[in-house]
């Protein structure tokens, strides 16, 4: 399962943290993302909303 969290503080980092210790097979992408947050999810390298829509759709 591909997941996206949207944001870089602290609730995002707690729910990155949560989804990587599920059982569950993840892959957990962050936009934009934090220096705290990186080494849990990739981080997408976009600019902007329709970028971000347009990685959305190809991913």
């Amino acid at each position: 399962m591909k997941i996206l969290v949207v944001g870089k503080g602290g609730r995002e980092h707690a729910l990155i943290t949560a989804l990587k210790e599920s059982p569950v097979e993840t892959e957990v992408f962050c936009f934009p993302g934090s220096d705290a947050i990186e080494p849990l999810a990739k981080s997408v390298d976009v600019d902007g909303l329709h970028s971000l829509i347009d990685w959305m759709s190809a991913n």
